[in-house]
Order: C-alpha cells, then sequence, then structure tokens
C-alpha cells in the first residue's frame, strides 16, 4: 500500500531533489500559512550561496516572513525532510512556528529528536508540536544515494 505524503512534505521532497542535482545536500522545506496552504519553500543552498546559514529552513522562513510581512510565522506550519539542526531549530522557535513535520532522524546534527533537543531546553521560548517519520525512508534514501556518490 502507498501512502501519499501532505502536499507541503511532497514539496519539500521536490525542494530536496533540486538541491540534490544541484549538488547541494538535499534536503527541502516547506511552509504552509494558517490555511493550509503554501507560502514557501527552499532546498539546501550553502554551496550556491557561499553562506552556511543557506540551510532549507532557514530560506523558507525568511521567504515566508517576507511574503507574510512578518518575522513571527504564527499559524504557520513546517514541512522538511530531514530533522533540523540546532541553527535551524532556533530559526523555527524565533519564528513561531506551529507545527514542525520532518522525515528522516539526523543521529549527526540533528537538535530536535538527538544531540541537544533544542525544544526541551528551558531557555526555549517558543516549541512547535513535532511529528517525526513523515517520508522518513525516502529521505534516508535520498541522502544516503547522495553521499554514496560523493565518497
Amino acid at each position: 500500500m502507498k501512502v501519499e505524503l501532505h502536499p507541503a512534505m511532497a514539496r519539500a521532497f521536490e525542494e530536496a531533489e533540486a538541491a540534490g542535482e544541484r549538488g547541494e545536500v538535499p534536503v527541502g522545506a516547506c511552509i504552509t500559512g494558517p490555511d493550509g496552504a503554501i507560502v514557501a519553500s527552499a532546498g539546501n543552498q550553502t554551496r550556491e550561496l557561499n553562506d552556511a546559514t543557506a540551510h532549507a529552513e532557514v530560506l523558507a522562513i525568511r521567504e515566508a516572513g517576507t511574503l507574510l510581512g512578518s518575522e513571527r510565522l504564527t499559524g504557520c506550519d513546517l514541512h522538511v525532510t530531514l530533522e533540523p539542526c540546532a541553527m535551524c531549530a532556533a530559526a523555527i522557535s524565533f519564528a513561531r512556528i506551529g507545527r514542525l513535520y520532518f522525515g528522516a532522524e539526523d543521529e549527526k546534527m540533528g537538535a530536535v529528536e538527538n544531540g541537544p533537543r533544542f525544544f526541551a531546553q528551558a531557555t526555549c521560548h517558543h516549541v512547535p508540536e513535532v511529528y517525526s517519520g513523515l517520508g522518513e525512508k525516502k529521505a534516508r534514501e535520498m541522502l544516503t544515494q547522495f553521499f554514496r556518490t560523493r565518497r
């Protein structure tokens, strides 16, 4: 039985695939507004922009903030193919994202369910609802294949 991904997670995977084709680590993100409509999406662009902060999540948050005219994305949800790192988790908290959906866990650099568990820290100002494992197998395979071709 084939399980259909939420349209926002499907868009995140499209962004991840495009990032991989550009030679970026294949991670994609998509933000939906309070009405569920897609507001912004992005894939990693760290190499393309020579910017260590150009992770998919950060780029999507920047685009959504610009389009919605606010640094607070209250009522918005973020779908991302890989568990966010500490930098991205902080950006998600600062942006006041309501719900975070992600695919594969990142045992090495993840900061939501692994590593520093950013949202569990007493110093975290805003904690989104977190749902993991959405499209996990596909996300993990995409990353494994990408890194296999690089080594």
